[in-house]
Protein backbone atom coordinates (compact mmCIF):
# COMPACT_ATOMS: atom_id res chain seq x y z
CA UNK A 1 0.00 0.00 0.00
CA UNK A 2 1.17 4.02 -0.80
CA UNK A 3 0.58 6.30 1.52
CA UNK A 4 0.21 10.21 -0.15
CA UNK A 5 0.09 13.20 2.13
CA UNK A 6 -3.67 13.07 2.55
CA UNK A 7 -3.23 9.31 3.87
CA UNK A 8 -0.85 9.72 5.83
CA UNK A 9 -2.26 13.26 7.92
CA UNK A 10 -4.87 10.54 9.13
CA UNK A 11 -2.48 8.09 10.14
CA UNK A 12 -0.92 11.24 12.16
CA UNK A 13 -4.13 12.51 13.84
CA UNK A 14 -6.01 9.64 14.57
CA UNK A 15 -5.43 7.33 17.75
CA UNK A 16 -3.95 3.85 16.09
CA UNK A 17 -6.62 0.83 16.34
CA UNK A 18 -6.23 -1.91 18.30
CA UNK A 19 -4.24 -5.01 16.52
CA UNK A 20 -6.26 -7.06 13.76
CA UNK A 21 -5.42 -10.70 14.49
CA UNK A 22 -4.42 -11.85 10.37
CA UNK A 23 -5.94 -14.94 9.76
CA UNK A 24 -4.20 -17.63 8.03
CA UNK A 25 -5.64 -15.98 4.33
CA UNK A 26 -7.09 -12.61 5.54
CA UNK A 27 -9.37 -10.65 3.05
CA UNK A 28 -8.08 -6.88 1.53
CA UNK A 29 -10.18 -5.47 4.33
CA UNK A 30 -8.62 -6.94 6.86
CA UNK A 31 -5.12 -6.76 5.11
CA UNK A 32 -5.76 -2.97 4.48
CA UNK A 33 -6.78 -1.96 7.99
CA UNK A 34 -3.59 -3.91 9.63
CA UNK A 35 -1.40 -1.75 7.27
CA UNK A 36 -2.99 1.21 8.43
CA UNK A 37 -2.05 0.10 11.88
CA UNK A 38 1.18 -0.42 11.05
CA UNK A 39 1.35 3.24 9.37
CA UNK A 40 0.06 4.59 12.84
CA UNK A 41 2.07 2.67 14.66
CA UNK A 42 5.22 4.12 12.32
CA UNK A 43 4.19 7.40 12.76
CA UNK A 44 3.19 8.04 16.38
CA UNK A 45 5.94 5.48 18.03
CA UNK A 46 8.95 5.81 15.76
CA UNK A 47 8.28 9.38 14.17
CA UNK A 48 8.10 7.77 10.65
CA UNK A 49 6.15 8.49 7.91
CA UNK A 50 6.11 5.90 5.58
CA UNK A 51 5.56 6.16 1.63
CA UNK A 52 4.99 2.51 0.99
CA UNK A 53 4.44 -0.60 3.49
CA UNK A 54 4.14 -4.02 1.68
CA UNK A 55 3.27 -7.62 3.58
CA UNK A 56 5.95 -10.34 3.69
CA UNK A 57 4.84 -13.90 3.18
CA UNK A 58 6.96 -15.07 5.34
CA UNK A 59 6.46 -15.43 9.48
CA UNK A 60 5.29 -18.18 11.52
CA UNK A 61 4.88 -16.26 14.58
CA UNK A 62 4.61 -12.53 13.35
CA UNK A 63 3.25 -10.86 10.15
CA UNK A 64 6.14 -9.12 8.46
CA UNK A 65 6.67 -5.79 6.70
CA UNK A 66 8.70 -4.23 4.19
CA UNK A 67 8.60 -0.37 4.41
CA UNK A 68 9.81 2.23 2.30
CA UNK A 69 10.09 6.32 4.37
CA UNK A 70 9.38 9.16 2.70
CA UNK A 71 13.04 9.84 2.84
CA UNK A 72 13.68 6.63 0.19
CA UNK A 73 15.12 4.59 3.57
CA UNK A 74 13.77 1.15 3.79
CA UNK A 75 12.98 -0.51 6.89
CA UNK A 76 11.76 -4.15 7.84
CA UNK A 77 8.95 -4.35 10.66
CA UNK A 78 7.89 -7.40 12.33
CA UNK A 79 4.39 -6.98 14.48
CA UNK A 80 3.80 -9.68 17.00
CA UNK A 81 0.23 -11.93 17.04
CA UNK A 82 -0.18 -11.86 20.44
CA UNK A 83 0.79 -9.69 23.54
CA UNK A 84 1.36 -13.25 25.76
CA UNK A 85 5.01 -13.71 24.70
CA UNK A 86 6.31 -9.71 24.35
CA UNK A 87 9.16 -10.79 27.16
CA UNK A 88 10.67 -13.03 25.61
CA UNK A 89 10.78 -11.39 22.35
CA UNK A 90 12.63 -8.29 23.44
CA UNK A 91 15.13 -10.21 25.29
CA UNK A 92 15.57 -12.11 21.69
CA UNK A 93 16.18 -8.51 20.03
CA UNK A 94 18.77 -7.36 23.14
CA UNK A 95 20.12 -10.88 22.00
CA UNK A 96 20.79 -9.73 18.64
CA UNK A 97 21.74 -6.24 20.04
CA UNK A 98 24.33 -7.87 22.16
CA UNK A 99 25.64 -9.69 19.03
CA UNK A 100 25.56 -6.30 16.75
CA UNK A 101 28.01 -4.81 19.66
CA UNK A 102 29.89 -7.53 19.35
CA UNK A 103 30.88 -6.91 15.60
CA UNK A 104 28.58 -9.83 14.51
CA UNK A 105 26.72 -8.93 11.23
CA UNK A 106 23.11 -8.60 12.18
CA UNK A 107 20.54 -6.57 11.50
CA UNK A 108 19.81 -3.77 14.20
CA UNK A 109 16.63 -2.92 15.83
CA UNK A 110 15.67 0.72 15.65
CA UNK A 111 14.45 2.21 19.36
CA UNK A 112 10.78 3.71 19.69
CA UNK A 113 10.73 7.56 20.66
CA UNK A 114 10.44 6.46 24.15
CA UNK A 115 14.17 4.10 23.53
CA UNK A 116 12.44 1.00 23.40
CA UNK A 117 13.06 -1.84 21.59
CA UNK A 118 9.86 -3.59 20.85
CA UNK A 119 6.83 -0.93 20.79
CA UNK A 120 3.97 -2.30 23.25
CA UNK A 121 2.21 0.79 24.76
CA UNK A 122 -1.63 1.34 23.17
CA UNK A 123 -0.34 0.64 19.32
CA UNK A 124 0.30 -2.65 17.75
CA UNK A 125 2.81 -4.56 19.18
CA UNK A 126 6.26 -4.09 16.78
CA UNK A 127 9.57 -4.06 16.48
CA UNK A 128 11.27 -2.31 13.55
CA UNK A 129 14.88 -3.17 11.83
CA UNK A 130 16.97 -2.10 9.33
CA UNK A 131 16.69 -3.24 5.88
CA UNK A 132 19.33 -5.31 4.74
CA UNK A 133 19.91 -4.68 1.02
CA UNK A 134 20.47 -7.16 -1.92
CA UNK A 135 20.71 -10.56 0.25
CA UNK A 136 18.97 -13.83 -0.30
CA UNK A 137 18.36 -16.19 2.42
CA UNK A 138 21.27 -19.41 2.76
CA UNK A 139 17.87 -21.73 2.83
CA UNK A 140 18.66 -23.39 -0.69
CA UNK A 141 21.66 -24.35 1.10
CA UNK A 142 24.91 -24.13 0.63
CA UNK A 143 28.02 -24.20 -1.89
CA UNK A 144 31.55 -23.04 -2.85
CA UNK A 145 32.76 -20.16 -0.83
CA UNK A 146 29.68 -19.71 1.01
CA UNK A 147 31.04 -22.24 3.35
CA UNK A 148 33.75 -20.79 4.25
CA UNK A 149 32.35 -17.49 4.95
CA UNK A 150 29.01 -19.09 6.96
CA UNK A 151 32.05 -20.42 9.37
CA UNK A 152 33.68 -17.34 9.87
CA UNK A 153 30.72 -15.44 10.75
CA UNK A 154 29.41 -18.49 13.16
CA UNK A 155 32.18 -18.38 14.89
CA UNK A 156 32.44 -14.83 15.37
CA UNK A 157 28.59 -14.78 16.49
CA UNK A 158 29.05 -18.15 19.16
CA UNK A 159 32.86 -15.79 20.35
CA UNK A 160 30.36 -12.91 20.96
CA UNK A 161 27.68 -15.50 22.32
CA UNK A 162 30.25 -17.02 25.30
CA UNK A 163 30.25 -13.78 27.29
CA UNK A 164 26.99 -13.07 27.47
CA UNK A 165 25.65 -12.62 30.87
CA UNK A 166 23.20 -14.60 30.92
CA UNK A 167 25.42 -18.10 30.81
CA UNK A 168 29.20 -18.99 31.22
CA UNK A 169 29.82 -21.70 28.84
CA UNK A 170 30.14 -24.90 30.31
CA UNK A 171 30.83 -28.74 29.92
CA UNK A 172 28.37 -30.85 29.90
CA UNK A 173 27.45 -34.60 29.40
CA UNK A 174 27.09 -35.25 25.14
CA UNK A 175 24.25 -37.80 25.85
CA UNK A 176 21.54 -35.28 27.15
CA UNK A 177 22.17 -33.66 23.64
CA UNK A 178 18.18 -35.52 23.28
CA UNK A 179 15.66 -37.88 25.05
CA UNK A 180 15.72 -41.60 23.16
CA UNK A 181 13.13 -42.61 25.31
CA UNK A 182 10.86 -39.35 24.82
CA UNK A 183 11.06 -39.89 20.98
CA UNK A 184 10.28 -43.34 21.28
CA UNK A 185 6.74 -42.57 23.20
CA UNK A 186 6.39 -39.83 19.95
CA UNK A 187 6.99 -42.42 17.41
CA UNK A 188 4.40 -44.95 18.99
CA UNK A 189 2.60 -41.64 19.08
CA UNK A 190 2.58 -41.32 15.57
CA UNK A 191 2.10 -45.00 14.50
CA UNK A 192 -1.30 -45.05 16.49
CA UNK A 193 -2.37 -42.14 15.17
CA UNK A 194 -1.67 -42.87 11.56
CA UNK A 195 -3.07 -46.35 11.85
CA UNK A 196 -6.23 -45.02 13.08
CA UNK A 197 -7.61 -42.69 10.51
CA UNK A 198 -9.69 -44.51 8.03
CA UNK A 199 -7.21 -43.12 5.12
CA UNK A 200 -4.08 -41.91 4.33
CA UNK A 201 -3.51 -39.66 1.83
CA UNK A 202 -0.25 -39.70 -0.03
CA UNK A 203 2.05 -37.67 2.13
CA UNK A 204 0.63 -39.15 4.98
CA UNK A 205 1.52 -42.68 4.27
CA UNK A 206 5.00 -41.59 3.34
CA UNK A 207 5.00 -39.79 6.85
CA UNK A 208 3.65 -43.12 8.40
CA UNK A 209 6.78 -45.30 6.95
CA UNK A 210 9.45 -42.49 7.88
CA UNK A 211 8.36 -42.35 11.35
CA UNK A 212 8.71 -46.56 11.06
CA UNK A 213 11.84 -46.39 9.88
CA UNK A 214 13.34 -43.74 12.30
CA UNK A 215 11.32 -45.17 15.64
CA UNK A 216 13.87 -48.85 14.29
CA UNK A 217 16.94 -46.42 14.27
CA UNK A 218 16.57 -45.33 17.63
CA UNK A 219 18.56 -48.22 18.85
CA UNK A 220 21.62 -47.07 17.25
CA UNK A 221 20.94 -43.68 18.30
CA UNK A 222 21.39 -44.60 21.78
CA UNK A 223 24.82 -45.97 20.88
CA UNK A 224 25.87 -42.74 19.31
CA UNK A 225 24.74 -40.88 22.17
CA UNK A 226 26.39 -43.21 24.61
CA UNK A 227 29.63 -42.17 22.82
CA UNK A 228 29.44 -38.59 22.48
CA UNK A 229 32.06 -36.56 24.76
CA UNK A 230 31.71 -34.20 27.22
CA UNK A 231 30.11 -31.11 25.13
CA UNK A 232 29.99 -27.59 25.02
CA UNK A 233 27.14 -25.58 26.18
CA UNK A 234 26.39 -21.97 25.67
CA UNK A 235 24.25 -19.39 24.70
CA UNK A 236 23.15 -19.51 21.24
CA UNK A 237 21.20 -17.62 18.76
CA UNK A 238 18.72 -19.95 19.28
CA UNK A 239 17.23 -20.51 15.98
CA UNK A 240 20.72 -20.88 13.30
CA UNK A 241 18.89 -22.54 10.38
CA UNK A 242 19.03 -21.58 6.41
CA UNK A 243 16.33 -18.61 6.46
CA UNK A 244 17.36 -16.98 8.99
CA UNK A 245 20.94 -16.39 7.20
CA UNK A 246 20.78 -13.61 4.53
CA UNK A 247 23.67 -13.79 2.17
CA UNK A 248 24.88 -11.18 -0.03
CA UNK A 249 26.91 -13.12 -2.90
CA UNK A 250 29.25 -15.47 -0.47
CA UNK A 251 29.34 -13.50 1.88
CA UNK A 252 27.10 -13.35 5.32
CA UNK A 253 25.31 -10.11 5.63
CA UNK A 254 23.21 -10.47 8.61
CA UNK A 255 22.01 -13.00 10.97
CA UNK A 256 18.38 -12.57 11.97
CA UNK A 257 15.44 -13.60 14.14
CA UNK A 258 17.55 -14.73 17.16
CA UNK A 259 15.81 -16.01 20.16
CA UNK A 260 16.12 -15.32 23.70
CA UNK A 261 19.13 -16.28 25.55
CA UNK A 262 19.64 -20.06 26.30
CA UNK A 263 22.35 -22.16 26.65
CA UNK A 264 22.36 -25.24 24.61
CA UNK A 265 25.16 -27.56 23.03
CA UNK A 266 27.05 -25.80 20.61
CA UNK A 267 27.87 -28.22 18.18
CA UNK A 268 23.91 -28.81 17.94
CA UNK A 269 23.93 -25.21 16.06
CA UNK A 270 26.86 -25.45 14.28
CA UNK A 271 25.64 -28.88 13.20
CA UNK A 272 22.13 -27.58 12.25
CA UNK A 273 22.99 -25.05 10.01
CA UNK A 274 25.97 -27.15 8.03
CA UNK A 275 23.68 -30.24 7.79
CA UNK A 276 20.98 -28.72 6.24
CA UNK A 277 19.01 -31.27 4.14
CA UNK A 278 19.58 -28.47 1.09
CA UNK A 279 23.31 -28.54 1.33
CA UNK A 280 23.45 -32.51 2.05
CA UNK A 281 21.36 -33.23 -1.38
CA UNK A 282 22.76 -30.79 -3.10
CA UNK A 283 26.56 -31.21 -2.91
CA UNK A 284 26.08 -35.20 -2.55
CA UNK A 285 27.90 -36.76 0.31
CA UNK A 286 31.13 -36.23 -1.03
CA UNK A 287 31.06 -32.75 -1.94
CA UNK A 288 28.92 -31.90 1.32
CA UNK A 289 32.33 -32.92 3.33
CA UNK A 290 34.40 -30.84 1.37
CA UNK A 291 32.08 -28.01 2.15
CA UNK A 292 31.11 -28.93 5.89
CA UNK A 293 35.16 -29.32 6.65
CA UNK A 294 36.12 -25.94 4.88
CA UNK A 295 32.99 -24.58 7.25
CA UNK A 296 34.33 -26.18 10.47
CA UNK A 297 38.26 -24.75 9.73
CA UNK A 298 36.75 -21.40 9.44
CA UNK A 299 34.44 -22.00 12.31
CA UNK A 300 38.08 -22.90 14.44
CA UNK A 301 39.88 -19.73 13.15
CA UNK A 302 37.32 -17.28 14.02
CA UNK A 303 36.46 -18.87 17.53
CA UNK A 304 39.72 -20.48 18.58
CA UNK A 305 38.27 -21.74 21.81
CA UNK A 306 36.15 -24.01 20.28
CA UNK A 307 37.11 -27.36 20.81
CA UNK A 308 37.92 -29.84 18.44
CA UNK A 309 34.91 -32.51 20.18
CA UNK A 310 32.46 -29.78 19.42
CA UNK A 311 33.54 -29.64 15.51
CA UNK A 312 34.09 -33.31 15.10
CA UNK A 313 31.23 -34.82 17.24
CA UNK A 314 28.79 -32.05 15.79
CA UNK A 315 27.91 -34.59 12.85
CA UNK A 316 27.13 -37.22 15.83
CA UNK A 317 25.17 -34.93 17.60
CA UNK A 318 23.28 -34.09 14.57
CA UNK A 319 22.81 -37.50 13.17
CA UNK A 320 21.13 -38.14 17.07
CA UNK A 321 18.68 -34.77 17.55
CA UNK A 322 17.24 -34.64 13.81
CA UNK A 323 16.42 -38.66 14.52
CA UNK A 324 14.77 -37.95 17.84
CA UNK A 325 12.37 -35.38 16.01
CA UNK A 326 9.25 -35.88 14.61
CA UNK A 327 8.80 -33.28 12.95
CA UNK A 328 7.86 -32.60 10.30
CA UNK A 329 6.56 -36.45 9.86
CA UNK A 330 4.20 -34.77 13.00
CA UNK A 331 2.47 -32.59 10.78
CA UNK A 332 -0.41 -34.33 8.99
CA UNK A 333 -1.40 -35.53 13.12
CA UNK A 334 -0.88 -32.51 14.91
CA UNK A 335 -0.68 -29.38 12.79
CA UNK A 336 -2.24 -30.55 9.49
CA UNK A 337 -3.30 -27.14 8.54
CA UNK A 338 1.07 -26.16 7.68
CA UNK A 339 1.19 -29.10 5.45
CA UNK A 340 1.57 -28.04 1.91
CA UNK A 341 4.02 -28.68 -0.94
CA UNK A 342 6.92 -27.23 1.03
CA UNK A 343 6.78 -28.92 3.79
CA UNK A 344 6.47 -32.24 2.02
CA UNK A 345 9.61 -31.93 0.11
CA UNK A 346 11.11 -30.64 3.04
CA UNK A 347 9.98 -33.69 4.95
CA UNK A 348 11.15 -36.04 2.28
CA UNK A 349 14.59 -34.32 2.04
CA UNK A 350 15.26 -34.15 4.98
CA UNK A 351 14.48 -37.80 5.67
CA UNK A 352 17.07 -38.95 2.62
CA UNK A 353 19.60 -36.50 4.17
CA UNK A 354 19.23 -38.26 7.50
CA UNK A 355 19.74 -41.17 6.33
CA UNK A 356 22.65 -40.57 3.89
CA UNK A 357 24.73 -38.99 6.88
CA UNK A 358 24.17 -41.74 8.83
CA UNK A 359 24.67 -44.75 7.14
CA UNK A 360 27.88 -43.06 6.62
CA UNK A 361 28.89 -41.29 9.93
CA UNK A 362 32.07 -42.80 11.20
CA UNK A 363 34.26 -42.40 7.83
CA UNK A 364 32.72 -38.53 7.51
CA UNK A 365 33.43 -38.81 11.38
CA UNK A 366 37.07 -39.46 10.80
CA UNK A 367 37.87 -37.14 7.95
CA UNK A 368 36.58 -34.58 9.70
CA UNK A 369 38.88 -35.37 12.64
CA UNK A 370 41.68 -35.99 10.16
CA UNK A 371 41.26 -32.11 9.03
CA UNK A 372 40.81 -30.46 11.71
CA UNK A 373 44.04 -32.14 13.81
Amino acid sequence: MRFDEETMSTASHQPAPKPVAAPSTPGRTAEGEQIMAVADTLVLAYGLHPAEIARIPEGTATDNYAIADQTGQRHFAKVYRTREHLDLERASVELSEYAADGGVATARATRTREHELIETHDRLPMSLWSYVPHTATAEGGLRGARWAAVGTAMGRLHSRLATHPAAAPTLEPGAAVCDVATARDRYEGLILAFQSKPRLGEFEAWSLQATRERQALLGGVERILASLPPLTVQVLHGDLSGPNVLLKDDDVAAFVDFRPPTPWYLAWEIARLGCDPSSVLANGVEGWLTGYTDLTLAYRDANPKASVNDLVSSLRVSCAAVLCSTFPFSAPVKRPHIVDAALESYGRARHEADLMLLDQLPVLEEALRDALR
